[in-house]
Protein backbone atom coordinates (compact mmCIF):
# COMPACT_ATOMS: atom_id res chain seq x y z
CA UNK A 1 0.00 0.00 0.00
CA UNK A 2 2.75 2.34 0.48
CA UNK A 3 4.01 2.35 -3.04
CA UNK A 4 0.46 2.80 -4.32
CA UNK A 5 0.61 5.77 -1.64
CA UNK A 6 3.83 6.65 -3.21
CA UNK A 7 3.23 6.03 -6.88
CA UNK A 8 0.00 8.42 -6.90
CA UNK A 9 1.39 11.30 -5.15
CA UNK A 10 4.91 10.89 -8.10
CA UNK A 11 2.51 10.72 -10.72
CA UNK A 12 0.54 13.64 -9.79
CA UNK A 13 4.46 15.12 -9.27
CA UNK A 14 5.47 14.03 -12.71
CA UNK A 15 2.57 15.45 -14.71
CA UNK A 16 2.65 18.83 -13.09
CA UNK A 17 3.58 21.90 -15.05
CA UNK A 18 6.35 22.75 -12.54
CA UNK A 19 7.74 19.50 -13.54
CA UNK A 20 7.35 19.74 -17.13
CA UNK A 21 9.43 23.49 -16.94
CA UNK A 22 11.73 22.18 -14.61
CA UNK A 23 13.22 19.03 -17.27
CA UNK A 24 12.70 22.08 -20.23
CA UNK A 25 15.52 23.85 -17.40
CA UNK A 26 17.31 21.14 -16.98
CA UNK A 27 17.58 20.21 -20.83
CA UNK A 28 18.51 23.89 -21.46
CA UNK A 29 21.68 23.77 -18.74
CA UNK A 30 22.48 20.76 -20.24
CA UNK A 31 22.88 22.26 -23.81
CA UNK A 32 24.25 25.06 -22.60
CA UNK A 33 27.14 23.11 -20.88
CA UNK A 34 27.87 21.44 -24.32
CA UNK A 35 30.74 23.90 -25.32
CA UNK A 36 32.24 24.30 -22.13
CA UNK A 37 32.66 20.41 -21.97
CA UNK A 38 33.75 20.71 -25.72
CA UNK A 39 30.45 18.45 -26.53
CA UNK A 40 32.57 15.47 -25.46
CA UNK A 41 31.26 11.69 -25.26
CA UNK A 42 30.91 12.09 -21.28
CA UNK A 43 28.51 15.38 -21.48
CA UNK A 44 26.40 13.08 -24.06
CA UNK A 45 26.74 10.06 -21.63
CA UNK A 46 25.10 12.12 -18.90
CA UNK A 47 21.72 13.09 -20.61
CA UNK A 48 21.45 9.38 -22.06
CA UNK A 49 21.98 8.29 -19.06
CA UNK A 50 19.64 10.61 -17.06
CA UNK A 51 16.71 10.20 -19.50
CA UNK A 52 17.48 5.72 -19.89
CA UNK A 53 16.65 6.01 -15.55
CA UNK A 54 13.87 8.18 -15.61
CA UNK A 55 12.21 6.53 -18.49
CA UNK A 56 12.43 3.47 -16.68
CA UNK A 57 11.44 4.16 -13.61
CA UNK A 58 8.30 6.47 -15.04
CA UNK A 59 7.23 2.94 -17.05
CA UNK A 60 6.54 1.55 -14.25
CA UNK A 61 5.27 4.46 -12.32
CA UNK A 62 2.53 4.97 -15.67
CA UNK A 63 1.38 1.04 -15.18
CA UNK A 64 0.71 1.32 -11.45
CA UNK A 65 -1.12 4.47 -11.95
CA UNK A 66 -3.32 3.09 -15.17
CA UNK A 67 -3.86 0.05 -13.20
CA UNK A 68 -5.05 1.90 -10.30
CA UNK A 69 -7.26 4.07 -12.67
CA UNK A 70 -8.96 0.92 -14.69
CA UNK A 71 -9.71 -0.78 -11.39
CA UNK A 72 -11.70 2.64 -10.00
CA UNK A 73 -13.26 2.88 -13.53
CA UNK A 74 -14.11 -0.59 -13.52
CA UNK A 75 -15.90 -0.37 -9.70
CA UNK A 76 -17.74 2.52 -11.09
CA UNK A 77 -19.00 1.02 -13.66
CA UNK A 78 -20.22 -1.93 -11.39
CA UNK A 79 -21.83 -0.02 -9.27
CA UNK A 80 -23.94 1.35 -11.87
CA UNK A 81 -24.61 -1.83 -13.12
CA UNK A 82 -25.50 -3.07 -9.86
CA UNK A 83 -28.00 -0.15 -9.32
CA UNK A 84 -29.62 0.01 -12.54
CA UNK A 85 -32.83 -2.56 -12.62
CA UNK A 86 -32.61 -2.71 -16.58
CA UNK A 87 -29.20 -4.02 -16.35
CA UNK A 88 -27.59 -7.32 -17.12
CA UNK A 89 -26.29 -8.18 -13.60
CA UNK A 90 -24.16 -11.15 -15.71
CA UNK A 91 -22.28 -8.13 -17.01
CA UNK A 92 -20.56 -7.32 -13.41
CA UNK A 93 -18.36 -10.93 -13.90
CA UNK A 94 -17.29 -10.02 -17.77
CA UNK A 95 -13.44 -10.55 -16.02
CA UNK A 96 -13.58 -14.23 -16.09
CA UNK A 97 -14.70 -14.26 -19.39
CA UNK A 98 -11.94 -16.09 -22.46
CA UNK A 99 -11.33 -13.15 -25.78
CA UNK A 100 -14.19 -15.25 -27.96
CA UNK A 101 -16.86 -15.06 -25.18
CA UNK A 102 -15.94 -11.30 -25.15
CA UNK A 103 -15.90 -11.39 -28.68
CA UNK A 104 -19.35 -12.42 -28.90
CA UNK A 105 -20.61 -10.64 -26.64
CA UNK A 106 -19.38 -7.28 -28.33
CA UNK A 107 -20.65 -8.59 -31.99
CA UNK A 108 -23.79 -9.02 -29.99
CA UNK A 109 -24.39 -5.29 -28.53
CA UNK A 110 -22.84 -3.93 -31.50
CA UNK A 111 -26.08 -5.48 -33.30
CA UNK A 112 -28.28 -4.31 -30.71
CA UNK A 113 -26.88 -0.33 -30.97
CA UNK A 114 -27.42 -0.90 -35.16
CA UNK A 115 -30.60 0.16 -35.16
CA UNK A 116 -29.67 3.22 -32.49
CA UNK A 117 -27.24 4.53 -34.15
CA UNK A 118 -30.09 5.42 -36.77
CA UNK A 119 -31.88 7.79 -34.11
CA UNK A 120 -28.84 9.46 -33.58
CA UNK A 121 -28.95 10.97 -37.10
CA UNK A 122 -32.21 12.87 -36.08
CA UNK A 123 -30.45 14.48 -33.46
CA UNK A 124 -27.82 15.73 -35.44
CA UNK A 125 -29.67 17.77 -37.68
CA UNK A 126 -31.69 19.07 -34.46
CA UNK A 127 -28.90 20.09 -32.60
CA UNK A 128 -26.19 20.97 -34.58
CA UNK A 129 -24.16 18.34 -33.50
CA UNK A 130 -21.66 16.59 -35.72
CA UNK A 131 -21.63 12.84 -34.55
CA UNK A 132 -18.56 12.17 -37.02
CA UNK A 133 -16.14 14.65 -34.75
CA UNK A 134 -16.82 12.79 -31.59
Amino acid sequence: MTFAKIAQKLALWAGSPKTFLGAIVLLALWAASGPFFGFNDTWQLIINTSTTIITFLMVFLIQNTQNRDTDILHLKVDELLRATKEAQNAMLGLESLDLKQLEALRKHYQAMGQGEAKNLEGLEKDSKVDLNQC
